[in-house]
């Protein structure tokens, strides 16, 4: 099914991870919680939704659950209005997996930036610190520095 391709389309920061499978698992802060990942069904066979996100506890086990619907993060927005799907039709934001078709890829032009900020909002709460902060785009100074006011035009001038 390529999944360890789609986790890897998602670029999730968590530098102790694995793919087994269909499944993504990681540990994204040190201590016993661990964050597994995997693709939500629907009632059809092959046919997937959106991902299943859970807290998973080493001792206690699964602490929380949450789907992230493909349809509610615009993943295959773009991919269902090439086809002329609708949320009336059936396949509309999902993916259905064919095993005798091993080369083909089910979720090709995806977009994944909407599931990836919804998993960085679920991850920051259960594993705080697991995402590094972008760095500020310029460094602020403790004073400000004065500009010289350009002249005054002309053109501007009521006489």
């Amino acid at each position: 099914m390529y999944a360890r391709e789609f986790f890897a389309e998602l670029s999730l920061p968590f530098a102790d991870h694995v793919v087994i499978g269909a499944t993504y698992y990681a540990t994204p802060t040190p201590g016993p919680l661990r964050l597994r990942i995997d693709f939500s069904r629907t009632i059809r066979t092959g046919e997937y939704d959106g991902l299943r996100l859970a807290t998973v506890h080493q001792d206690r086990g699964e602490l929380d659950v949450a789907v992230l619907r493909f349809e509610d993060h615009h993943t295959f927005d773009h991919r269902d209005a090439t086809h002329g799907r609708t949320p009336q039709h059936a396949g509309y934001g999902t993916f259905k997996e064919f095993r005798d078709r091993p080369d083909w890829v089910p979720w090709e032009g995806a977009h994944t930036s909407g599931l990836r900020h919804a998993i960085e909002q679920y991850t920051t709460i259960w594993f705080p610190g697991a995402w590094k902060q972008s760095a500020p785009s310029r460094a602020t100074g403790r004073t400000a520095s004065k500009a010289p006011s350009p002249p005054p035009s002309r053109a501007g001038r009521a006489r």
